[in-house]
Protein backbone atom coordinates (compact mmCIF):
# COMPACT_ATOMS: atom_id res chain seq x y z
CA UNK A 1 0.00 0.00 0.00
CA UNK A 2 1.40 3.41 -0.98
CA UNK A 3 0.53 6.23 1.41
CA UNK A 4 0.39 9.92 0.54
CA UNK A 5 3.44 10.62 2.68
CA UNK A 6 5.57 7.80 1.28
CA UNK A 7 7.46 10.39 -0.78
CA UNK A 8 8.20 12.39 2.35
CA UNK A 9 9.33 9.20 4.06
CA UNK A 10 11.75 8.55 1.18
CA UNK A 11 13.06 12.11 1.33
CA UNK A 12 13.69 11.90 5.07
CA UNK A 13 15.36 8.50 4.96
CA UNK A 14 17.51 9.55 2.00
CA UNK A 15 18.57 12.62 3.94
CA UNK A 16 19.29 10.46 7.00
CA UNK A 17 21.81 8.42 5.03
CA UNK A 18 23.62 11.62 4.01
CA UNK A 19 24.10 12.79 7.61
CA UNK A 20 27.27 12.11 9.64
CA UNK A 21 27.52 8.77 11.39
CA UNK A 22 27.26 10.36 14.83
CA UNK A 23 23.93 11.93 13.85
CA UNK A 24 22.61 8.56 12.72
CA UNK A 25 23.70 6.87 15.95
CA UNK A 26 22.21 9.69 18.01
CA UNK A 27 18.88 9.31 16.21
CA UNK A 28 18.89 5.55 16.82
CA UNK A 29 19.38 5.93 20.56
CA UNK A 30 17.71 9.31 20.98
CA UNK A 31 14.16 8.02 21.24
CA UNK A 32 14.94 5.67 24.11
CA UNK A 33 17.01 8.37 25.79
CA UNK A 34 14.09 10.75 25.44
CA UNK A 35 11.83 8.27 27.21
CA UNK A 36 14.29 8.16 30.10
CA UNK A 37 14.24 11.97 30.26
CA UNK A 38 10.46 11.89 30.54
CA UNK A 39 10.67 9.28 33.31
CA UNK A 40 13.11 11.50 35.20
CA UNK A 41 10.78 14.48 34.75
CA UNK A 42 7.84 12.44 36.10
CA UNK A 43 9.86 11.55 39.20
CA UNK A 44 10.94 15.17 39.68
CA UNK A 45 7.36 16.39 39.22
CA UNK A 46 6.12 13.92 41.86
CA UNK A 47 8.86 14.93 44.30
CA UNK A 48 8.14 18.64 43.94
CA UNK A 49 4.38 18.05 44.18
CA UNK A 50 4.77 16.40 47.60
CA UNK A 51 4.88 19.92 49.03
CA UNK A 52 2.16 21.29 46.75
CA UNK A 53 -1.59 21.39 47.25
CA UNK A 54 -3.70 18.28 46.71
CA UNK A 55 -4.75 19.19 43.16
CA UNK A 56 -1.17 19.74 42.01
CA UNK A 57 -0.07 16.47 43.59
CA UNK A 58 -3.01 14.61 42.06
CA UNK A 59 -2.11 15.78 38.55
CA UNK A 60 1.58 14.96 39.07
CA UNK A 61 0.66 11.47 40.25
CA UNK A 62 -1.76 10.97 37.36
CA UNK A 63 0.75 12.08 34.70
CA UNK A 64 2.56 8.72 34.26
CA UNK A 65 -0.72 6.81 34.60
CA UNK A 66 -2.34 8.90 31.86
CA UNK A 67 0.70 8.25 29.67
CA UNK A 68 0.34 4.51 30.27
CA UNK A 69 -3.34 4.70 29.25
CA UNK A 70 -2.34 6.47 26.03
CA UNK A 71 0.19 3.72 25.31
CA UNK A 72 -2.45 1.02 25.77
CA UNK A 73 -4.79 2.87 23.40
CA UNK A 74 -1.98 3.04 20.86
CA UNK A 75 -1.40 -0.70 21.12
CA UNK A 76 -5.11 -1.42 20.65
CA UNK A 77 -5.27 0.84 17.60
CA UNK A 78 -2.21 -0.87 16.13
CA UNK A 79 -3.90 -4.25 16.38
CA UNK A 80 -6.97 -2.89 14.58
CA UNK A 81 -5.21 -1.04 11.74
CA UNK A 82 -2.38 -3.58 11.17
CA UNK A 83 -0.35 -1.28 8.93
CA UNK A 84 2.96 -2.68 7.73
CA UNK A 85 6.19 -0.87 8.59
CA UNK A 86 7.54 1.40 5.83
CA UNK A 87 10.96 -0.26 6.08
CA UNK A 88 9.27 -3.28 4.47
CA UNK A 89 6.41 -1.69 2.54
CA UNK A 90 8.32 1.10 0.74
CA UNK A 91 10.63 -1.01 -1.36
CA UNK A 92 12.36 1.83 -3.22
CA UNK A 93 13.33 3.74 -0.06
CA UNK A 94 16.76 3.82 1.51
CA UNK A 95 17.40 1.03 4.05
CA UNK A 96 16.30 1.92 7.57
CA UNK A 97 19.03 2.98 9.96
CA UNK A 98 17.39 1.03 12.77
CA UNK A 99 16.54 -2.65 12.56
CA UNK A 100 13.12 -3.05 10.96
CA UNK A 101 10.69 -4.52 13.53
CA UNK A 102 9.34 -7.98 12.71
CA UNK A 103 6.09 -8.55 10.85
CA UNK A 104 3.22 -8.16 13.29
CA UNK A 105 4.85 -5.23 15.07
CA UNK A 106 2.60 -2.78 13.26
CA UNK A 107 3.41 0.78 12.29
CA UNK A 108 0.30 2.91 12.92
CA UNK A 109 0.31 4.76 15.24
CA UNK A 110 3.81 5.15 16.64
CA UNK A 111 3.97 4.01 20.25
CA UNK A 112 7.01 6.17 20.91
CA UNK A 113 5.29 9.26 19.53
CA UNK A 114 2.16 8.47 21.55
CA UNK A 115 4.16 8.19 24.76
CA UNK A 116 6.08 11.35 23.91
CA UNK A 117 2.92 13.34 23.23
CA UNK A 118 1.21 12.11 26.39
CA UNK A 119 4.28 12.74 28.54
CA UNK A 120 4.79 16.23 27.17
CA UNK A 121 1.15 17.20 27.69
CA UNK A 122 0.81 15.84 31.22
CA UNK A 123 4.07 17.43 32.38
CA UNK A 124 2.91 20.78 31.04
CA UNK A 125 -0.29 20.37 33.07
CA UNK A 126 1.92 19.85 36.12
CA UNK A 127 4.13 22.85 35.37
CA UNK A 128 3.46 25.11 32.39
CA UNK A 129 7.06 26.28 32.05
CA UNK A 130 8.03 22.72 31.07
CA UNK A 131 6.48 23.25 27.64
CA UNK A 132 9.79 24.73 26.47
CA UNK A 133 11.45 21.39 27.21
CA UNK A 134 8.78 18.75 26.70
CA UNK A 135 7.27 19.97 23.42
CA UNK A 136 10.58 20.08 21.48
CA UNK A 137 11.65 16.78 23.04
CA UNK A 138 8.41 15.08 21.97
CA UNK A 139 8.72 16.49 18.44
CA UNK A 140 12.33 15.30 18.15
CA UNK A 141 11.45 11.84 19.45
CA UNK A 142 8.63 11.55 16.93
CA UNK A 143 10.77 12.76 14.02
CA UNK A 144 13.58 10.36 14.93
CA UNK A 145 11.26 7.41 14.28
CA UNK A 146 10.85 8.52 10.67
CA UNK A 147 14.51 9.49 10.40
CA UNK A 148 15.69 5.97 11.28
CA UNK A 149 13.13 4.51 8.88
CA UNK A 150 10.70 2.58 11.09
CA UNK A 151 7.64 4.85 10.78
CA UNK A 152 5.79 6.92 8.23
CA UNK A 153 5.31 10.63 9.01
CA UNK A 154 1.58 10.02 9.50
CA UNK A 155 2.37 7.35 12.10
CA UNK A 156 4.19 9.79 14.35
CA UNK A 157 1.74 12.65 13.74
CA UNK A 158 -1.13 10.38 14.74
CA UNK A 159 0.83 9.15 17.75
CA UNK A 160 1.44 12.68 19.03
CA UNK A 161 -2.24 13.59 18.60
CA UNK A 162 -3.45 10.35 20.18
CA UNK A 163 -1.11 10.71 23.12
CA UNK A 164 -2.10 14.28 23.91
CA UNK A 165 -5.83 13.62 23.47
CA UNK A 166 -5.96 10.46 25.58
CA UNK A 167 -3.71 11.88 28.29
CA UNK A 168 -5.77 15.06 28.54
CA UNK A 169 -8.99 13.06 28.84
CA UNK A 170 -7.44 10.77 31.46
CA UNK A 171 -6.24 13.72 33.55
CA UNK A 172 -9.63 15.42 33.40
CA UNK A 173 -11.50 12.27 34.35
CA UNK A 174 -9.06 11.24 37.05
CA UNK A 175 -8.30 14.51 38.83
CA UNK A 176 -11.25 14.57 41.22
CA UNK A 177 -10.86 10.96 42.40
CA UNK A 178 -7.11 11.52 42.70
CA UNK A 179 -7.66 14.62 44.83
CA UNK A 180 -9.91 12.69 47.22
CA UNK A 181 -7.39 9.87 47.40
CA UNK A 182 -4.55 12.32 48.07
CA UNK A 183 -6.50 13.97 50.89
CA UNK A 184 -7.13 10.57 52.46
CA UNK A 185 -3.51 9.46 52.11
CA UNK A 186 -2.14 12.69 53.59
CA UNK A 187 -4.14 12.06 56.76
CA UNK A 188 -3.12 8.41 56.97
CA UNK A 189 -1.47 7.08 60.11
CA UNK A 190 1.02 5.08 58.03
CA UNK A 191 4.36 6.97 57.71
CA UNK A 192 5.14 5.37 54.34
CA UNK A 193 1.84 6.57 52.89
CA UNK A 194 2.35 10.09 54.20
CA UNK A 195 5.89 10.10 52.79
CA UNK A 196 4.60 9.04 49.38
CA UNK A 197 2.13 11.89 49.12
CA UNK A 198 4.18 14.39 51.10
CA UNK A 199 2.98 16.87 53.71
CA UNK A 200 1.45 19.29 51.25
CA UNK A 201 2.17 23.03 51.23
CA UNK A 202 3.98 24.38 54.24
CA UNK A 203 1.83 26.43 56.54
CA UNK A 204 3.10 29.76 57.81
CA UNK A 205 3.65 29.86 61.59
CA UNK A 206 0.95 31.69 63.46
CA UNK A 207 1.84 35.20 64.63
CA UNK A 208 1.91 35.89 68.36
Amino acid sequence: MDFMDSGLYRDITDYAHDTPTWVQHTAETGTEAGLLVFVALFVLAWWRARRADTRAFAIAALAPLATAVAYVCSEVLKSVVTQERPCRAVTDAAPSLAECPPHGDWSFPSNHATIAGASALTLVLVRRALIWLTAPLAALMAFSRVFVGVHYPHDVAAGLLLGTAVALAAIRLGTRPAIRLTETMRTSQAPAVRWLTGPGPATAPARR
